[in-house]
């Protein structure tokens, strides 16, 4: 494997991990599962991924997608990866000597009514909760128009849609700067992403709550995670916040907000916003029960 595709693996592994290790309010993480979804099932899912994302210019974007959801789909039985492999094909599409800002609009750009076929096949296959139906497009019929077209028309109701049809603006405007920011004031990467977390679900609603629970609610977790990060009283209100999205059996789980975390912390180590951790920083917090689902090739990086 070139030095290239290496780093890229890399970077994808990593983020992936960084993501779900990190204890972040209402998420799967090392001391907190949901009854069909574990902490090992992240790791496993990144750990199945990863290379493949590394050889994406060998496939197009939809037929990345589906192949990364179809391998997902032997290591795990839940819907582990749907949104983080939807926003991270068309990142790693990106030619490598151009910066994020400057090449995903043309990969954007050059999708195609296949790349949608093949999408479509890959969401059947995780089955997310809370799709429903719609008129136009629906995901249970075959699409008729490109990926980027199919996107805008979810674009209202799902934020991982609209970054299709805004060129990753939620991320590159919002997430990556702010990453930089709180990597820089605390140090600390759990706790830059945790902020990131608060970060990014104060100012764009959770779509997977709302899909779930209905937009009201969506907003009503948005101002809560607001109210956390201004408070001085972070750990408590961390807390608190915490158990409130989890009652209920996890139903405001901010999983889409983890799903741009995850593309954020991608964007962010390839073009060099932040540093990779040192391995060790990672693995100390990763409790040794789960070292068995680490891949052993990123374990001591």
């Amino acid at each position: 494997m070139s030095q290239n595709k290496q780093q890229l693996e890399y970077w994808c592994y990593l983020a992936c991990m960084m993501e779900a290790t990190a204890r972040k309010p209402g998420n799967v993480h090392p001391e907190a599962s949901f009854p069909d979804l574990s902490y090992a099932d992240f790791l496993k899912s990144a750990a199945v991924i990863a290379p493949l994302l590394a050889q994406s210019t060998e496939q197009t974007t939809g037929e990345l997608v589906l192949s990364c959801i179809r391998e997902t789909q032997k290591a795990v039985t839940s819907n582990s990866n749907l949104g983080m492999v939807l926003l991270l094909a068309p990142l790693t599409r990106i030619p490598a000597k151009l910066k994020v800002t400057e090449g995903i609009h043309t990969v954007l750009h050059e999708l195609s009514v296949e790349d949608a076929r093949a999408v479509y096949e890959a969401i059947r296959l995780a089955n997310p909760g809370g799709m429903g139906t719609t008129e136009a497009e629906d995901i249970a019929l075959e699409p008729t128009e490109t990926l980027r077209d199919v996107m805008s028309l979810a674009a209202e109701r799902d934020l991982i849609a609209r970054e299709y049809t805004t060129d990753f603006q939620i991320i590159l405007k919002t997430g990556v700067p702010a990453i930089s920011e709180y990597w820089n004031q605390t140090g600390c990467w759990e706790s830059a992403i945790i902020h990131l977390q608060l970060r990014l679900m104060s100012e764009f609603p959770d779509t997977l709550i709302a899909r779930k629970l209905g937009r009201a609610e969506a907003e009503k977790a948005a101002r809560r995670a607001r109210s956390v990060l201004q408070s001085k009283a972070g750990t408590v209100h961390l807390e608190e916040f915490d158990s409130w999205l989890r009652a209920e059996g996890n139903q405001r789980n901010p999983g889409t907000t983890a799903d741009l975390i995850v593309a954020t912390l991608f964007v962010a180590l390839r073009d060099g916003f932040i540093p990779a951790p040192a391995g060790g920083t990672i693995l100390e917090k990763i409790p040794p029960q789960f070292h068995q689902f680490l891949n052993s090739k990123y374990q001591h990086e």
